[in-house]
């Protein structure tokens, strides 16, 4: 079969592999009919995240049909469309029955690996490195589907590739980024990023009550895009001083949580911020580019809360702890608990109340995948997110 692999820094290739098989009583195979380009894929692509090997499989937001199950696997018949969650989870463990399902205790085979960087193992995930279990990605013709009585959601045939796909990852994401801004009713929330995951945080701060939503970003046409499908209020953090425009916009007081949506390759305004971050990073002094965290708790209100959705590696450098610890502030962060949101989100996707698929820019055939890395990564022709049909 065909698949999208890694080949090195800045660099993937559409290669002939071998077809995946059942390889454990509760696997499926899965014939994907679409995958998407994550931003997180691109952290991969630049090689900032360890442990992935020349040839890996990338991908982990994928769905399609099943085309065949282990004889454990009592929820899935062949022929079902399904949507496939990016956490690989057992639904057994003590973090899957808390609804923790990134953090399975049973889905990464390499989890002595992970403990080295990060003192304890999260789960499994698709096309994401060895360090998280070295399983193939989605941006293939097939991929295998361990725990599939656990993952995978059924999704009705009346509703297109496109509505349901962003279920596998960036709409939980994004919901769950605004979740844990604990809102109420009445709040500003401030997003920095208007990518997919912001954009669709941005538009779930709203469907859970917010009152009002700024969008931190500096590319124009991201911006527009918050605000004329979101509603979202723009700011260009070139173009203004951050911390200073939102302690404006809310009276002196700042946002009533923040939420980063960007993550380890953050840009900043300052070139000599910039190119500081950008210096330590190449060189593995650090592994992160946290400039939009950094103001993120700067410019949150005393007792408010910072809710972290970008993906982080490793290790950042001037993280303002003293800021976090004297205001008050709470910092909640996690990759998605994807199991845990899904049947929710398809039924607000079901009832009209939001159509995600706003976010896909390009439609591109799988053979076509490096140069929809290269768009993504160059942000050409007004691209937010990639969409590859195998």
């Amino acid at each position: 079969m065909k698949a999208n692999c890694w080949q090195g820094r800045d660099s993937v290739a559409i290669e002939e592999v071998p077809e995946p098989r059942i390889m454990n009583a509760r696997d499926a195979i899965v014939r994907i009919t679409s995958t998407a380009i994550c931003g997180s894929d691109l952290h991969l692509f630049h090689g900032y995240i360890p442990t992935v090997k020349k040839g890996d499989i990338l991908g982990h937001e994928f769905m399609g049909e099943v085309v065949e199950v282990g004889p454990e696997v009592h929820n899935l018949r062949v022929g079902d469309r399904v949507v496939v969650p990016f956490p690989i989870a057992c639904g057994s463990c003590a973090a899957c029955q808390s609804g923790l399902y990134s953090l399975c205790e049973n889905s990464n085979p390499n989890a002595g690996i992970a403990e080295k960087l990060l003192g304890h193992s999260p789960g499994g995930i698709f096309g994401y490195s060895h360090m998280l279990g070295g399983y193939a990605g989605g941006q293939a013709e097939y991929a295998r589907v361990p725990f599939a009585d656990v993952g995978p959601i059924t999704v009705p045939d009346d509703l297109p590739d496109e509505k349901v796909l962003l279920l596998s990852d960036v709409f939980p994401t994004g919901y769950m980024g605004a979740e844990l801004c604990g809102i109420t009713g009445g709040e500003v929330i401030a997003v920095w990023g208007a990518g997919a995951v912001g954009l669709l945080a941005m538009r779930s701060a709203y469907l859970l009550g917010a009152e009002r939503v700024i969008a931190i970003d500096r590319f124009p046409y991201r911006l527009r895009l918050a605000r004329e499908r979101v509603g979202a209020e723009p700011l260009n953090y070139e173009e203004t001083d951050v911390v200073e425009a939102l302690r404006d916009m809310t009276g002196g007081r700042g946002p009533d949580a923040c939420i980063d949506a960007v993550g380890m390759e953050g840009h900043h305004s300052s070139a000599l911020l910039d190119a500081y971050d950008r210096t330590k990073q190449s060189v593995r002094l650090e592994t992160e580019r946290p400039h939009a965290l950094r103001e993120a708790i700067m410019s949150c209100r005393n007792g408010g809360t910072v809710s972290v959705i970008g993906a982080y590696g490793g290790f950042m450098d001037k993280f303002p702890i003293g800021s976090l610890m004297n205001r008050s502030i709470t910092l909640r962060t996690g990759q998605c608990h994807v199991q845990r949101y899904t049947r929710l989100l398809l039924d607000r996707i079901r009832r009209g109340e939001i159509d995600p698929s706003f976010v896909i820019s390009h439609r591109l055939r799988l053979e076509d995948a490096p140069v929809g890395f290269e768009m993504f990564r160059q942000k050409q022709d007004d691209c937010t997110k990639v969409v590859l049909k195998p």
